[in-house]
């Protein structure tokens, strides 16, 4: 089982679910044995191109929901293992998930995945309005 540098992850995460903060997303990389924040940023491609075919990769980003009267954020959590990634590297990442989870908690939706069609900004963002219930709006 992994550690995890809980007080960066904690920090960064923080940042995404500040209100105040353009921070919009973190991702959370292995160093060796530790699962450390690897990056933070505002623009959702940057975002996407931390997760590559031969690692495991933990992501937490803010997607803004609601309509044109009501603008909510609302998070999600990403799991990602790349396809090249070992089978012994694939059967840790429930436990080592679960130790993230204890830092990274509130969240609308999970997204566990290796592929990149799920990643789409508009996928993950459909998977939110979904698992938010309502989806109102005026039509416009």
């Amino acid at each position: 089982m992994a550690t995890i540098d809980k007080e960066a992850i904690s920090q960064s995460y923080l940042d995404v679910r500040d209100d105040k903060s353009e921070t919009n997303w973190a991702v959370y990389k292995y160093n060796d044995k530790t699962i450390v924040h690897a990056a933070s940023g505002t623009d959702y491609e940057e975002f996407r191109s931390h997760f590559t075919e031969s690692e495991r990769v933990y992501g937490f980003v803010r997607i803004e929901t609601g309509d044109e009267l009501s603008k909510r954020a609302k998070f999600a959590f990403i799991t990602w293992i790349g396809e090249s990634v070992s089978s012994m590297q694939k059967a840790k990442v429930s436990t080592d998930k679960a130790s993230v989870k204890q830092v990274v908690q509130n969240f609308a939706v999970e997204i566990l995945t290796s592929d990149t069609e799920e990643l789409d900004y508009d996928h993950v963002k459909s998977a939110v309005a979904k698992a938010g219930g309502a989806n109102y709006g005026t039509g416009k």
